[in-house]
């Protein structure tokens, strides 16, 4: 989805020119705010009253107004440039579902008459109204939400200018609460100045261990008590939780079976996923179906669960109690994710596929480990028999070793993961 906002908000006092949608009226109206970047808005001329969005409400009256107090009308170049002049747009994927296009027909039987049609270069684009296209004409600022996604969304709608603000996450809100206690008696003020976690390395590696440990068991008790699986606390488990969808694909680290089971034999995994896909995501709904059968065939070589009724309660206890959080998405699909971040601010590094944030939280051996290549040719972007490869070399030579044979290693790796990615990759920053 893409968000647009004022960048100067508008008093409940102040009128704005908007179009009625029941008389036509393009007389001033009075708007009422009712939450943030939502207001009610009341028609003068019959009382109709309506919710206004953020793109609709920043003109004032004044920026509708020549030298005289004529009024102009709403549509005039002066008064799109005022609605510019006070809107920022970010653009949140590359993936075309989360680029709203709708017909003119269609927007013509819920507008009726309106001006918006004779701005055929403002907000349409192939005889289409482009909500993309209208946010991106009607901004003086466009930003993606990482620096590989800002690179991406100049390719895809050149030659308009973005930038890009790495997303982030509300680290007071996805610390684990055995984390919590641990950062407010080594690190005290981090909730207000989150860059101090980078101060994480002066823990005690075997007290952040410890508070990892009591997040892991509140996990697996979860898991079993919910799916009987049967699984084990000192095991290396592996999370995978965000919405269920094609270009993410939680399938892949069953690509190929046997080798997988050949890893596990050498060294003990189990995997714990969960997510919902789109209630018309129909490829979405058979990768989970996939993915629990899957883990049936797999039986007692490695256990698998997928927790249903995903939410924030359950994203909070898997990013917390997992020991690795996998991320295998279709580069350059992921625009960012934010579910790595949730996992680094509470120790947990990241073997992830590099797109989105991971490109600039990677630091290998590190932070966390790499799936595939840094640069890709577009022949290569959906190469799951590379990806695949790359991902059980990665579990086999790298991630099991270290947590199993090197457990210092891995304790001062969760360390660096909240001391360079949790102090780095959260709201404050942003």
């Amino acid at each position: 989805m893409n968000a647009i906002s004022s960048a100067m908000p508008v008093s409940a006092e102040e009128l704005v020119i908007l179009r009625c949608p029941k008389c036509h009226s393009a007389e001033p109206i009075a708007a009422e705010a009712i939450a943030e970047g939502v207001q009610v808005v009341i028609c003068r001329q019959c009382g109709e009253g309506w919710a206004a969005k953020a793109e609709e409400r920043p003109v004032r009256r004044s920026d509708c107004e020549d030298e005289q107090g004529r009024s102009l009308v709403w549509a005039d170049a002066r008064t799109i440039d005022a609605v510019r002049r006070q809107c920022i747009f970010t653009t949140h994927t590359p993936v075309p579902a989360g680029h709203d296009k709708f017909s003119k027909d269609l927007v013509r039987s819920v507008l009726g008459r309106h001006e918006a049609f004779e701005l055929e270069n403002e907000i349409c684009c192939d005889g289409t109204l482009n909500m993309t296209y209208l946010a991106l004409n009607l901004s003086h600022y466009v930003n993606g939400v990482a620096k590989r996604h800002g690179e991406i969304s100049r390719l895809m709608f050149h030659p308009y200018r973005i930038d890009s603000i790495t997303n982030g996450v509300h680290a007071a809100t996805w610390v684990c609460e055995v984390f919590r206690e641990l950062f407010d008696t080594h690190i005290p003020g981090w909730q207000e100045d989150n860059f101090s976690l980078r101060y994480a390395l002066n823990i005690p590696p075997d007290r952040v261990w410890e508070a990892h440990m009591r997040a892991k068991r509140e996990l697996i008790d979860t898991v079993n008590r919910q799916d009987n699986v049967g699984m084990d606390h000192d095991v290396l488990t592996i999370g995978f939780a965000r919405r269920a969808t094609s270009y993410k694909r939680p399938d892949l680290i069953f690509h190929d079976m046997d080798r997988l089971r050949a890893i596990a034999s050498r060294r003990r995994l189990q995997l714990v996923f969960s997510g919902k896909a789109h209630p018309r995501d129909e490829t979405g709904k058979a990768l989970i179906q996939k993915v629990i059968r899957t883990g049936r065939r797999l039986g007692r070589d490695i256990k698998v669960s997928y927790l249903p009724n995903y939410d924030i309660v359950l994203g909070k206890l898997l990013t917390a109690g997992v020991d690795v959080w996998l991320n295998t998405p279709q580069p350059p699909m992921e625009a960012s994710g934010t579910s790595g971040m949730k996992a680094a601010l509470n120790g947990v590094p990241s073997l992830s596929v590099l797109d989105g944030w991971w490109i600039e939280g990677c630091i290998e051996g590190v932070t966390g480990w790499a799936i595939g290549p840094a640069h890709r040719s577009e022949q290569d972007a959906d190469d799951r028999e590379q990806d695949a490869a790359s991902l059980y070399e990665k579990l086999d030579n790298a991630v099991a070793p270290m947590f199993y044979d090197d457990r210092t290693a891995f304790m001062c790796m969760m360390g660096h993961a909240i001391a360079l990615n949790g102090s780095f990759f959260n709201t404050q920053r942003m």
